[in-house]
């Protein structure tokens, strides 16, 4: 078939790669890859297998988990502009700790993957500060260290994935789509591009392209903080690596140092309700978000509380109602594909999510395709992503 994937993110980059590998004719139509405003643009995002008492997502984070050490051997190096090498995937391992003894999602999360055989290590007030000098003793008293998971390069991943696409025959469009048509999309400037099939996977731009998902869809900007440390020792992956900072209450989660010496940390919370088509001048972090980060290092990294930001933005996740994601046919519409909904979780699964698209977009069975189907019938919020803080 000759397939188009509108939307070029970590959704639409994989499709065509898993759509290409089975023979098809595929044209990625994405204004920028990776762009600027996408939910899979940044420096970094996590990756980890711990998900609560979600044996599905739990179950497909190990699957995607061996796909990064696959993706790190198969790309074997990463060259930057200085021909320095590095990997793209970073196995640091996680730490996820509570301020009160674990429950819920640190709890669940325990629970589960010590069960799956997965080697965890339990941590009380002591280990942590004795483990971790960056933590303020006392600021975090339960938890655990997980060895297995880390954090991916993310904008440096869409850009290799996309080169991949390109020499394998995938066509890649810059341009915007206005409308789907049923018998391809409409670019902008009114050129016809023709396609047996649709599949779009256009983040927090859904709406604009499938209307009738504008009640089960929201665009949420979740603050996002650089910061440049003045002793970037204290910060090093040994003993600072990926953290959940009592993450389902807080919703703060964070990166150790990066080779440029920036420390990252953002939050997966509440956010800021915005228009799907809100301009990049409307995506701007508040007062009040960089007030919270400050309470939130002074009280837990009293070594970040004074650190300058280098940079802010809004991540703006697609959100659906349920916290789950959107991959599905269109009921009506034969030649319509929708893959999106990633509530600030997506990225992580990059390794499976093209195979997962592909097999959904294609009618193949699946044994997530019900917990990802079409469900419009659900326009009140129905809960969240375990991780995610509830204070909504």
């Amino acid at each position: 078939m000759n397939i188009i994937v509108a939307g070029g993110g970590i959704f639409g980059v994989t499709a065509a790669l898993a759509l290409r590998g089975r023979g098809h004719a595929i044209t990625l139509v994405d204004p920028g890859l990776p762009h600027p405003l996408a939910e899979s643009t940044d420096i970094s995002k996590v990756v980890r297998m711990d998900y609560g008492a979600d044996a599905d997502y739990t179950a497909l984070g190990e699957e995607a988990l061996a796909g990064w050490r696959q993706w790190n051997a198969r790309w074997s190096l990463f060259r930057d502009s200085a021909a320095s090498a590095r990997p793209l995937f970073h196995e640091t391992g996680a730490t996820f700790l509570s301020r009160v003894p674990m429950s819920g999602f640190e709890l669940d999360s325990y629970a589960m993957l010590t069960s799956r055989g997965h080697q965890l290590e339990r941590l009380d007030a002591d280990a942590i500060a004795a483990r971790f000098p960056a933590y303020r003793r006392g600021a975090l008293v339960d938890g655990y260290f997980n060895p297995e998971g880390g954090w991916a390069e993310s904008g440096g991943v869409v850009a290799q994935l996309g080169r991949e696409a390109e020499g394998l025959g995938v066509t890649i469009r810059a341009a915007h789509i206005s409308q789907i048509v049923d018998d391809g999309a409409l670019l902008d400037d009114g050129e016809l591009v023709r396609a047996d099939l649709v599949v779009v996977t256009a983040g927090s731009w859904v709406p604009l392209l499938v209307p009738e998902l504008a009640p089960v869809l929201r665009a949420v900007g979740q603050p996002v903080f650089h910061l440049r440390p003045d002793d970037p020792s204290l910060f090093e992956a040994h003993h600072f690596p990926v953290f959940g900072a009592d993450i389902s209450r807080t919703g703060f989660y964070g990166f150790p140092v990066n080779r440029d010496g920036i420390v990252k940390i953002a939050n997966h919370g509440t956010g800021t309700l915005l228009p799907p088509d809100a301009p990049a001048s409307a995506r701007v972090v508040t007062e009040a978000q960089e007030n919270a980060l400050r309470e939130m290092l002074r009280a837990t990294f009293p070594a970040l509380a004074a650190a300058p930001i280098v940079y802010r933005r809004l991540c703006v996740y697609c959100d659906t109602v349920d916290g789950h994601f959107w991959i599905a046919r269109h009921p009506t519409r034969e030649n319509l594909v929708v893959a999106t909904g990633g509530s600030g979780h997506a990225f992580k699964f990059a390794p499976v999510l093209g195979e997962l698209i592909a097999a959904i977009a294609l009618g193949e069975p699946h044994p997530l395709a019900h917990k990802f189907r079409w469900r419009a019938e659900l326009t009140e919020p129905q809960g969240v992503e375990a991780a995610r803080h509830h204070g909504r």
